[in-house]
């Protein structure tokens, strides 16, 4: 009797359908951008002073104080005017680079070192790579808003006669600049995959200070033309290894009239190097957390 009436009370449960997996993983994702937006929003101006210290202060030397004590770049104001152009777009670049190294790259190490967050993060019904796509996503966004911070800083902080020449296109920079951040994101997520954190500070000395210097931040990459061995262009063959290189001449295609790689090249380089880097972020990834 006793049975009877317990199977009569369980028939009366309404069971709710179960989630499909994509479902799951997208709640999943969504909840863990979130977190991260919610963390963004509230250190902003942490996050503002970081992205427009070092931009300003470029602009503020090269564009600002050099013309300023006579000691103009490019020869005269027409030629600090012309460097301004190209300073402008590499700056731009170059914030998404950092933000992509800091906001991935930096956090990650954090979070595989003392405080083992990444083991919160993993229990996320998702699969594993997921959480480190996220991470690329939230730094790619990140990226975006730099940006967006940056471009007008960095066209108005010159002395007179050496204002840039901002020139928008907008199928190119509403294309190139997403694809830019994606990128850079990836790159993040592989170096903070590949240092240990008590390592991290190798990074910078060993990976990020070349990258930076050398990937067209204040020249364009056709002017590496007269640098060569015999016919051999060796440096402006070989920085296009370097992804900045190509971040940067997007940027001055997307902002500037000023000679840039073509875009026919720049795109699916950029490309393959999101690839490239997210299938090397995501293997590494997973191989630390299951370790």
């Amino acid at each position: 009797m006793a049975t009877t009436a317990i199977t009569q009370h369980h028939e009366h449960i309404v069971v709710g359908p179960r989630r499909s997996a994509f479902t799951a993983s997208r709640a999943a994702l969504g909840a863990l951008l979130l977190r991260d937006v919610t963390v963004l929003r509230k250190g902003i101006v942490i996050f503002v002073l970081r992205t427009i210290v070092q931009p300003f202060l470029l602009c503020f030397v090269f564009l600002f104080v050099f013309p300023k004590i006579g000691q103009s770049i490019g020869g005269g104001t027409q030629g600090s005017a012309s460097f301004a152009t190209v300073l402008v777009a590499g700056v731009v670049g170059i914030s998404i680079m950092f933000q992509g190294v800091q906001s991935v790259a930096l956090q990650m190490s954090t979070e595989f070192g003392y405080t083992r967050e990444i083991e919160d993060r993993v229990q996320a019904p998702c699969p594993i790579w997921l959480v480190a796509f996220e991470k690329v996503l939230s730094g790619a966004i990140q990226g975006l808003i730099s940006a967006a911070i940056v471009l007008p800083i960095a066209s108005v902080v010159h002395a007179s006669g050496v204002e840039a020449d901002i020139n928008l296109h907008w199928l190119i920079l509403l294309t190139l600049v997403p694809l830019a951040c994606i990128a850079m994101g990836a790159l993040g997520l592989v170096l903070g995959t590949s240092f240990e954190p008590q390592n991290i500070g190798m990074m910078f000395g060993f990976v990020i200070l070349p990258i930076t210097f050398l990937g067209g931040t204040y020249y364009e990459w056709t002017r590496l033309a007269p640098v060569k061995i015999g016919a051999w262009h060796w440096l402006q063959t070989i920085v296009l290894i370097n992804p900045l290189i190509y971040v940067n001449e997007g940027m001055r295609a997307a902002f500037t009239n000023s000679p840039h790689m073509h875009l026919y090249i720049v795109y699916p380089v950029l490309i393959a190097f999101c690839v490239g880097f997210l299938w090397l972020g995501l293997h590494n990834f997973r191989r630390r957390v299951l370790s």
